[in-house]
């Protein structure tokens, strides 16, 4: 009986200190890297688009700051977003490019002990146009021109998986600002899936 309360303080002065250390404040930086999926907002309330989602890369910065249960994390990564689009009733093809410096700036909060710990974000997200390149097919019909933003907004949610100093985060991005198309008045919106892993490189 006595080893089990023996057993017992130890594990419950392991949590407390693990605890403890959530509500002190932290900072942590590190690189990540990872893949996305592009799509676009086929609402007919935006004009009647059809398209295929498609692959692209991020890689880039992390920091965090954290105290009392919650934490701050402002990001800076390049990443790469490709979309085929395509008006209906036309078999036009636009294979679009975009490439871009994107700033998330997310609030979170972390449940988790002994290293490891999940986590939930969520915030805005301003993107900078590096890059917009756009392929039409040769097929008959107007394909969709997009006519992407020089700058652009979206809001973030994600979860993520700490263990030691590897990260792991999915998150949903909805695209804010409507994207003229070119064709009238119709616009679209793009929205993304994101998967990366993270590395911290030290933390206080």
């Amino acid at each position: 009986m006595r080893k089990i309360y023996l057993f017992a303080t130890i594990l419950l002065t392991i949590i407390c200190g693990q605890v403890n250390a959530q509500l002190l404040p932290t900072f942590q930086f590190g690189v990540k890297g990872g893949v996305n999926l592009t799509s676009i907002n086929t609402s007919s309330t935006f004009g009647n688009l059809s398209g295929d989602n498609r692959a692209g890369f991020i890689g880039g910065l992390w920091a965090r700051v954290g105290g009392a249960g919650l934490h701050f994390q402002p990001e800076l990564y390049y990443t790469t977003k490709n979309v085929t689009v395509r008006a209906d009733n036309t078999s036009a093809e636009n294979k679009a490019s975009f490439s871009s410096l994107d700033l998330p700036l997310l609030i979170g909060t972390r449940v988790g002990a002994l290293g490891v710990g999940a986590r939930f974000n969520t915030g805005p997200l301003v993107s900078f146009a590096i890059n917009k390149d756009q392929n039409y097919s040769s097929a008959f019909g107007n394909a969709v021109n997009l006519r992407y933003k020089d700058q652009n907004y979206a809001w973030q949610f994600g979860a993520g998986l700490d263990i030691k100093q590897i990260s792991f985060d999915l998150r949903y991005e909805l695209g804010l600002n409507k994207i003229p198309t070119g064709d009238g008045d119709a616009k679209t919106k793009i929205n993304l899936f994101n998967f990366t892993v993270a590395y911290r490189l030290f933390g206080l």
